[in-house]
């Protein structure tokens, strides 16, 4: 949802780009051919103003060519990585890239309107693809074939401050593992006054919807059944997410007097030390160091609360269908130099990351699984400058949830729930049952219309 093409290990020295249009054509060039190399376009390099960044993805691109001299790779910049009013448009008019990055929820729609190559005939020469994550890489095969490969994952946590736990007498290392305990424990943290907000949550431009799913995912609920034409949103587990809310903020008074929040003031309460917790990703915690003014050492993550599922999102990148057989392969080993090699590459070099002063050591992206994985948690475990065992509990429980995608047409949905949320914070006699009931008709709506 939020995620706009950041390095995940590195959020706070730059962002990644966007897709652009450039000075040359941003399309498939031809038969990617010239002076007897495949040149392919790619996108999301970082933008000059991150210098840092941007000097990491030129060094490795520059590694690659040297390693490739039969390859010509010609990056395109901007912010962010993929822009939603322009990507349908670019797909359509042909100014896509070669290589292009996508959020995990555009596979499937990529596909279907014919826009994406069919990568199944060439995957067996990417030598990293088996052992990245199985259900990341099940986002990207639509109906037994390859259309993408996955760059990153994360997952939905609790964010909380450490140091407001032990002023309120509660266990820092113990965050709380179900909503009734995030409850109780919201409650003595705001009861510490001065300003002080125990729990908070978003409630404006499609964030509240976002994290309405991502809090009925971890109650064990659903947005969109199986069949993925009915809402399943008006159902006990709706209910339990919409009920907690408004307990807290009316009952309980632990959400503060201010709503309608978006990320940008929650993380501004957090780095200012007035917020015990909200829910987040583990790429939040460099932003709340690096741009919000907290301390890696009071800032900790733990999993999901209600130990039945979490949310998870990422990015990837497609290959542009005009491509030829050659810049299709040549595409796979560039994903591979520059994303797809534990221990090293843009994301994974992590003694460079750590002499520029970038966080290494966060408990996510965990792309891979078995050897991979290992040397890949080796490699930060040595250059780790980050307080690790802050993560560890997230890192734990993450293992007993079912990891669920963003639903079907996301941030339509999302505004729906948005107004869902934002009734339960700013009116108390909110009546949930009609709200879940209207938020479940126009969901059918949007559903029956895509």
């Amino acid at each position: 949802m939020r995620h706009t093409g950041f390095r995940r290990t590195s959020v706070a020295i730059g962002a990644c780009c966007a897709l652009a249009l450039a000075a040359t054509s941003c399309g498939s060039g031809g038969d990617g051919s010239a002076n007897g190399r495949t040149r392919i376009t790619v996108n999301c390099e970082p933008p000059r103003s991150a210098k840092v960044d941007r000097r990491f993805f030129e060094e490795d691109v520059a590694s690659f060519e040297k390693r490739h001299p039969d390859i010509d790779v010609v990056a395109h910049d901007a912010f962010p990585c993929q822009d939603p009013k322009t990507f349908d448009a670019k797909l359509a008019g042909g100014q896509m890239e070669d290589v292009f990055y996508t959020y995990f929820t555009d596979a499937r729609h990529v596909v279907d309107i014919h826009q994406a190559a069919d990568l199944t005939p060439y995957v067996g020469d990417l030598k990293s693809y088996p052992s990245i994550q199985k259900q990341l890489r099940d986002i990207y095969t639509v109906d037994g074939k390859v259309y993408g490969i996955p760059r990153t994952g994360y997952s939905m946590g609790l964010i909380y401050n450490r140091k407001l736990f032990r002023k309120a007498g509660l266990d820092p290392d113990k965050p709380p593992a179900t909503w009734d305990e995030v409850r109780a424990d919201a409650r003595k943290i705001a009861a510490l006054g001065d300003g002080t907000v125990g729990y908070a949550d978003y409630s404006a431009q499609n964030q509240g919807g976002w994290h309405f799913t991502a809090e009925l995912y971890s109650q064990g609920g659903d947005v969109v059944g199986p069949d993925g034409r009915t809402a399943t949103v008006d159902t006990p587990e709706g209910r339990a997410v919409l009920k907690n809310l408004h307990d807290m903020r009316w009952t309980d008074g632990s959400m503060g007097s201010k709503q309608l929040l978006v990320i940008n003031d929650v993380q501004q309460m957090m780095g200012s030390g007035t917020l015990g917790m909200y829910l987040a990703a583990p790429d939040n915690i460099p932003i709340l160091v690096k741009e919000k003014g907290a301390n890696y050492d009071d800032i900790a993550i733990g999993p999901m609360p209600g130990g039945e599922g979490t949310l998870i999102g990422g990015d990837g990148y497609m290959f542009n269908r005009h491509d030829t057989p050659a810049q299709i392969r040549a595409g796979l080993k560039w994903l591979d130099h520059m994303f797809l090699t534990p221990g090293a590459g843009f994301l994974g070099d992590y003694a460079r990351a750590r002499k520029n002063d970038a966080p290494v050591g966060l408990p996510e992206p965990r792309l891979f699984t078995g050897a991979a994985d290992a040397k890949d948690q080796q490699a930060k475990k040595a250059d780790a400058n980050v307080p690790v065992e802050n993560y560890q509990a997230f890192l734990d429980g993450n293992q007993r949830l079912r990891m669920k995608i963003e639903p079907p047409d996301a941030q339509q949905i999302y505004s729906v729930l948005d107004a869902t949320v934002s009734a339960v914070l700013t009116r108390k006699d909110a009546d949930i049952d009609q709200l879940l009931k209207d938020a479940s008709g126009k969901i059918d709506g949007i559903l029956a219309r895509s």
